[in-house]
């Protein structure tokens, strides 16, 4: 199989994933149906490797995401015959595929309560409590979601990828307190993670841009969450964008406030002269960053085009604001 398939397909870009399903068919024609370990078939066939079955579940992935449900169907029945249909990653995978097949609300919800027949049965299932939340989220149960979320980090208190998804969430809702306060559970996990860094100084951001009194506290700690990000991975443009961003507003905030003022952190807030050095570090990495990706040095090629369009537009208009 192809070596893509190596990796889960939510991180293959989306003309990856549409070339792997494309190619399902001749993949799968090409590889074993179902392997015994106790068959003299066994002498002459491919020996059973993990890293087979896990190309099958990312293979089912891809063509479930690029709408190929009659290969997903062959590489879910192979998986099942292999590991029995009991197995609590395939529940979820097949709840997954029948997600996929529902054409409404009403289909969905009956997949809803067979995740919840199962997990009365079997609380501890934690791939089908996941496939319960992402479903909820689907037909719009926000609240319920988030209730479910929060169950589930009790009970699984070291799952980051579960405080991330509480996070997302909570910033849906405006609740940027409580989206905080799981992004930080996901940095005591995860604490070298510098999109998680990055992921925080934005919805740090977006609590001082609300209105809220503890403006300057939430702007100088996304400077600071963004500072980390950019000192993890020297080339981030999500790092880079959200520290032009900020100190963009910090320039403006700042003159009018105390220089020497100290947030609820206890920290005190950054100096202008420092903001504005961070905000030139800022210009001249991203414009780096857009120049070359544009040129498409070597290299430079990994950034996503919506990414380095937004970068050019922020730059675009600090320089027409220069201009004025």
């Amino acid at each position: 199989m192809s070596s893509s398939l190596s990796h889960p397909p939510a991180h293959l870009p989306p003309a990856v994933a549409l070339q792997l399903s494309q190619q399902a068919p001749v993949t799968l024609r090409s590889t074993p149906s179902a392997i015994s370990s106790y068959s003299f078939s066994t002498l002459w066939s491919a020996a059973e490797t993990p890293e087979l079955w896990t190309e099958y579940e990312n293979l089912m992935l891809s063509c479930l995401r690029t709408g190929d449900e009659q290969s997903a169907g062959v590489c879910l029945e192979r998986l099942t015959e292999r590991f029995g249909a009991e197995n609590e990653r395939l529940m979820a995978l097949r709840g997954l595929f029948q997600e996929t097949l529902a054409k409404d609300d009403a289909t969905l919800k009956q997949v809803l309560e067979e995740y919840e027949t199962i997990l009365t049965k079997d609380p501890s299932n934690m791939p089908v409590s996941k496939r319960r939340i992402a479903l909820l989220k689907t037909l719009g149960k926000t609240t319920e979601a988030i209730t479910a979320l929060n169950e589930f980090v009790d009970s699984s208190p070291t799952d980051a990828e579960a405080w991330a998804e509480l996070a997302d969430l909570y910033v849906t809702q405006g609740m940027y307190p409580q989206a905080i306060f799981a992004l930080e559970e996901v940095l005591l996990i995860t604490p070298y993670a510098w999109n998680i860094h990055a992921r925080l100084g934005e919805v740090l951001f977006m609590a001082g841009s609300s209105g809220d009194s503890s403006a300057d506290k939430y702007l100088a700690e996304a400077l600071r969450r963004f500072c980390r990000s950019i000192e993890l991975c020297d080339d981030y443009l999500r790092g880079y964008y959200g520290l032009k961003l900020t100190t963009n507003k910090l320039l403006t905030s700042l003159p009018q406030a105390s220089r020497q003022s100290k947030s609820d952190s206890g920290l005190p807030i950054p100096d202008i002269k420092t903001v504005e050095r961070l905000n030139e570090t800022a210009t001249a990495k991203l414009s780096e960053i857009v120049r070359r990706s544009v040129s498409g040095e070597s290299g430079w090629e990994g950034y996503e085009n919506a990414e380095v369009i937004a970068a050019k537009a922020l730059l675009d208009s600090g320089a027409a604001k220069n201009i004025r």
